[in-house]
C-alpha cells in the first residue's frame, strides 16, 4: 500500500477518521476501524520514538477535526480576527495530540518480544487500553483540564454499551473501547477469539438496552420545562428587554403540578440580586424582572436563570464577577444560587495575562474582568421535590465531578449552556456528552440553550424531549426519575483506576508468557 510508506500521514487520516465517530456523524464503527488500524501502525514501529510520532500525528488529526466547532466562538470576538479562531484549533489539537502521543509510547514498550508486529498483540493491547484511561483522565485534568469527547461518547447511539459507564465510569470504558479496537487486527491473523469476546459483549449490551431502561415518570408528578427562545450571540446587543420578555413568554403557565422552569445561559445579562451599589443598576430594577419572571410561577414552582453575580470591597468597588445560577421563587425571592466552578480558559478567564494580553489576545466572553470560580457541585433546593444539582455549560463533560456525593445527592442536574457559541457540531457533541454524564451517575439531566440544542435527558441516557437547533420552542415533561446511585456516583474515577490496573497486570502478566 503506498500509505504504509508513509505511516505519520497514515496516522494523521486515521485520527481524522476517528473524529468521525461523534456526534453529529456518529459514525462509531469507523472510531473503531480507524482505532484498530493505528494501533497496528504503532506496535509495528520500528523504534519508540517512532511509536511517539504515530501517536501524535493519530491525535494531531483527531483533534483537529473533533474541534472544528472551536473556530466558532472568534466569530463573535471584535478584539481578535474570526481567522485566528481556525489557528486556535490547530493550536489546541498540537496540545491534546501529546495524550495519544503518551499513550503509544507506554503501549509500544509492552509489545511481547516474541509477537513483536504481529497484530493483535495482547500484552500491547491491554497498555494501550490502560495507558489510554490514564491519558485520557490526564487531559481531563492537567491545567484545569479540557475532557471534551472522551472515546466512551461515541457509544451514546448504542446506549445498552453507554450505559457501561454507570458500572466503570467514562474513562475506563473509553480504554475498554481502544483495547477492543486494539484487538480487532488479531482476527486477521486467525487468532479471533479475544475480539470475537469483545464484539459479543457489544453486542449483549446493545440488546439490552430495552430492558435496562430507567422507570417511566409519573404523569401526575412534578414537570420540568426548558425553555429556548432561539437568540444568537449576534442577536444580544442591546436586547436585554426583548430577551427578558422571549424567555418570560416561553415559560407557559402553572398548572396542577409542581413545576422546574429552566432558563439557558448567556441571555439574563440584568441583575436579578438587589444590595449592590445604585450604580450598578442602571434603569434595570432587579426586583421588578424578578416580579416579571415569577408572574409565570404557581405555588410549588421554581424558576432556574443564569444571571451575572458580582463582588464588592468595603468601599462598594467592584472586585469580581461570577458565572451564576439563581433560584426565584413565588414569592419573587431568590431562594439558592450557585457559582460555576469550571470555568472555561480563555472563554472566562484568560490564562497567563501578563503573556497573551500584550499579544493581542483576550477573553472570548465579553468584559475585561475575569470570572471568579466557585466552590464546586453544589445544590439548590427545590421545596417539595427534592435538590437540583447545578453544572454550567462546559462543567457537564467532567466525569465524576458534576455531583454531590452521598446524603447531597440531587435529584436531577440543570445544565445551562451557551451552546450558540459552538458551531454545527459543538451542539450535538455537548448533548451525547450530557446524555452520558445522565447514564454514569444514574440522574436526569435538563438542558436550556439559547439556540439549542435544550434537552431533557433520562436517567438512563435516552432523550426524552428536545427542541432542535436554531428554534425558539420549550420542551415540557413530567420529570424523570432518578435511579438508585450508580456503582460511579458510590466510587467515582476510582473506578477508572482499578480498570486500568486490571489491564496493566494483564499486559505485564501477557508480555511473561510472550517470553
Amino acid at each position: 500500500m503506498p500509505f504504509a510508506r508513509h505511516p505519520l500521514f497514515l496516522s494523521l487520516l486515521l485520527g481524522a477518521a476517528a473524529a468521525c465517530g461523534f456526534a453529529p456523524l456518529d459514525l462509531w464503527p469507523l472510531l473503531i476501524l480507524a482505532f484498530a488500524g493505528w494501533s497496528v501502525l504503532v506496535a509495528r514501529a520500528p523504534t519508540g520514538r517512532a511509536a511517539l510520532w504515530r501517536g501524535y500525528w493519530f491525535g494531531l488529526g483527531h483533534f483537529t477535526v473533533n474541534n472544528n466547532w472551536f473556530q466558532h466562538a472568534f466569530d463573535f470576538q471584535d478584539n481578535m480576527p474570526p481567522v485566528l479562531g481556525y489557528f486556535a484549533a490547530v493550536a489546541l489539537a498540537v496540545y491534546l495530540a501529546v495524550f495519544p502521543a503518551a499513550a503509544a509510547i507506554v503501549a509500544w514498550r509492552f509489545r511481547g518480544r516474541a509477537v513483536r508486529g504481529r497484530p493483535g498483540d495482547p500484552a500491547f493491547a491491554l497498555a494501550l487500553g490502560a495507558a489510554w484511561i490514564a491519558t485520557e483522565w490526564l487531559r481531563g485534568h492537567l491545567f484545569t483540564g479540557y475532557a471534551w469527547d472522551p472515546v466512551a461518547v461515541t457509544w451514546v447511539p448504542l446506549l445498552g454499551v453507554a450505559r457501561a459507564a454507570a458500572l466503570v465510569g467514562t474513562y475506563a470504558l473509553s480504554g475498554l473501547t481502544v483495547l477492543l479496537a486494539a484487538l480487532l487486527p488479531a482476527a486477521l491473523a486467525g487468532r479471533w477469539r479475544p475480539a470475537a469476546a469483545g464484539l459479543a459483549l457489544v453486542a449483549v449490551l446493545a440488546v439490552s438496552e430495552p430492558w435496562t431502561r430507567a422507570p417511566d415518570a409519573d404523569p401526575a408528578g412534578p414537570r420540568v420545562r426548558t425553555v429556548q427562545p432561539n437568540i444568537g450571540n449576534e442577536a444580544r446587543v442591546d436586547a436585554a428587554e426583548r430577551s427578558f420578555e422571549t424567555l418570560v413568554r416561553l415559560s407557559g403557565r402553572a398548572g396542577p403540578a409542581p413545576r422546574l422552569v429552566l432558563w439557558p445561559e448567556g441571555l439574563v445579562t440584568d441583575l436579578l440580586e438587589g444590595g449592590y451599589p445604585d450604580y450598578i443598576y442602571a434603569d434595570r430594577d432587579p426586583y421588578r424582572l424578578r416580579a416579571r419572571a415569577a408572574a409565570v410561577l404557581g405555588p410549588g414552582d421554581l424558576l432556574l436563570t443564569n444571571a451575572p453575580r458580582l463582588f464588592f470591597d468595603d468601599r462598594g468597588r467592584l472586585t469580581g464577577a461570577a458565572n451564576s445560577v439563581l433560584a426565584i421563587d413565588p414569592g419573587t425571592r431568590i431562594a439558592g444560587r450557585y457559582d460555576k466552578a469550571h470555568l472555561v480558559p480563555y472563554g472566562e478567564y484568560l490564562p497567563m495575562p501578563w503573556l497573551l494580553r500584550p499579544l493581542g489576545l483576550a477573553r472570548l466572553v465579553p468584559g475585561d474582568m475575569d470570572f471568579t470560580p466557585g466552590p464546586g457541585p453544589r445544590s439548590i433546593p427545590w421545596p417539595g421535590v427534592g435538590a437540583v444539582g447545578l453544572q454550567v455549560c462546559y462543567e457537564i463533560i467532567f466525569s465524576g465531578e458534576v455531583a454531590e456525593r452521598g446524603l447531597a445527592r440531587p435529584r436531577l442536574i440543570f445544565n445551562p449552556s451557551n451552546d450558540a457559541w459552538f458551531g454545527r457540531w459543538g451542539p450535538p457533541q455537548h448533548l451525547a456528552q450530557a446524555r452520558l454524564r445522565a447514564a454514569e451517575e444514574g440522574l436526569p439531566v435538563i438542558r436550556s440553550t439559547p439556540t439549542g440544542i435544550s434537552a431533557i435527558v433520562a436517567a438512563d441516557g435516552r432523550l426524552l424531549a428536545s427542541v432542535p437547533a436554531d428554534v425558539a420552542g420549550a420542551a415540557e415533561r413530567p420529570l424523570p426519575p432518578a435511579l438508585a446511585p450508580t456503582p460511579f456516583a458510590r466510587v467515582g474515577n476510582c473506578a477508572a483506576l482499578i480498570v486500568a490496573l486490571l489491564l496493566a497486570v494483564g499486559a505485564v502478566a501477557s508480555r511473561r508468557r510472550g517470553r
